[in-house]
């Protein structure tokens, strides 16, 4: 990471006031209200030898999940939902340079960050990255949904606000979520920027248990000195569906949105289903 300086990040989606992490972490850590340790090993590895192969490796449940050159093979096609990805982790017997191993490696690129016109600090690329490739993580404190809900509750307008809800929709219809907060605790994936028109994309991949690392790779072939961006509703390319549009509270005040992008919605996303009285989440 270029320079190696303190620095300080721009809030996804509430406000510009800055704010410094306490620690740096390139990893999740366990938050108040988790019942899962984000670092325990709880998956059981692979007994591959030789090469992980759908149908034969335990770590890949459908398909290859990264080509010969580390590039993420499913980047999720606009209206197309990616499919989950597990890694093989510290007790597969595979070697380490398997190739089922990408995020688990860390950061292979030179990121800097930077001050932006509108949004605050920002972070870029200071050397190409081709679609597919690992960029970073979005990494913090896994938090329960009551505390995600009490922190948010103590925030004012003038308070930045990093916390980030996933949703994963399993087959069977029950839905996933996984809370991060990198605000004390974080590390360089807090400075990343939203843009209505990504250069990232965010899959939630698992390499050591049901906690996802919440990793960042390129949507599309990246310059050297562009800014590295992505959509903070989870949406690819800013879609939308009736869903999206009901969850969305048109009655609260909305932060402008400074992508500058064709495809500008004006305004940054909005979920108020954080934002309701304390209690527990509708959401299994």
């Amino acid at each position: 990471i270029a320079p190696r300086t303190k620095c300080v990040a721009s809030p996804p989606g509430r406000s510009s006031v800055a704010l410094i992490p306490q620690v740096y972490t390139p990893d999740h850590v366990a938050g108040p209200g988790t019942d899962i340790d984000p670092t325990q090993i709880t998956f059981p590895g692979c007994i591959c030898l030789k090469t992980c192969l759908p149908g034969t490796c335990s770590c890949l449940r459908h398909a290859e999940n990264y080509d010969d050159n580390s590039c993420l093979i499913d980047t999720g096609s606009q209206g197309k939902c990616a499919n989950p990805v597990f890694e093989c982790n510290i007790l597969c017997q595979c070697s380490d340079q398997c190739k089922n191993r990408v995020v688990q490696q860390g950061l292979q690129f030179q990121l800097q960050v930077f001050k932006t016109d509108k949004k605050g600090w920002g972070l870029r690329t200071l050397e190409f990255i081709p679609k597919g490739r690992f960029v970073c993580e979005y990494a913090g404190e896994v938090l329960g949904y009551s505390e995600v809900q009490r922190r948010i509750q103590l925030q004012t307008i003038q308070d930045p606000n990093y916390i980030i809800a996933v949703r994963e929709h399993v087959y069977s219809g029950q839905v996933i979520e996984t809370f991060v907060d990198p605000a004390s605790i974080g590390n360089i994936g807090r400075f990343l920027n939203h843009s209505c028109e990504p250069n990232l994309l965010m899959i939630p991949v698992r390499i050591d248990s049901m906690v996802p690392k919440l990793a960042l790779f390129a949507a599309k072939d990246i310059l050297p000195e562009e800014e590295l961006s992505y959509d903070y509703s989870g949406r690819f390319l800013n879609l939308m569906d009736s869903k999206d549009k009901e969850r969305l509270d048109q009655g609260k005040t909305r932060k402008p949105c400074y992508c500058g992008t064709r495809s500008c919605a004006a305004f940054l996303p909005y979920d108020s289903s954080l934002y309701c009285p304390l209690g527990k989440s509708n959401i299994s």
